[in-house]
């Protein structure tokens, strides 16, 4: 075995980096079933901030695991759901949950 050492950007340390934060486990579980605005998402997740949710869903949105969707009209809106590599997830988190 090589002793590598720490790597900052190891893909296994990035993946536990990102399920350790309690946000973004939490949030992409609350978007299995579907699209949902912020507002929804606060609802249903419950004792989350609005600047905490904005900070995790662009975490999520930047790692590839969350899509945002910009609607135009009156009032403009935006709507985030589980990419393909979000939705890998959702066993591993229920595996944990249980």
């Amino acid at each position: 075995m090589t002793d590598q050492g720490y790597i900052a950007d190891c893909r296994a340390r990035l993946a536990f980096d990102l399920l350790a934060n309690t946000w973004n486990a939490v949030v992409v579980w609350t978007l299995r079933d579907g699209p949902a605005r912020p507002g929804e998402l606060r609802e249903r997740i419950g004792g989350i901030s609005p600047k905490v949710l904005t900070q995790t869903l662009r975490r999520l949105q930047f790692s590839g695991l969350v899509k945002r969707q910009t609607y135009a009209g009156s009032p403009p809106h935006v709507e985030y759901t589980l990419a393909g590599l979000g939705r890998t997830l959702l066993e591993p988190i229920e595996a944990f949950g249980a």
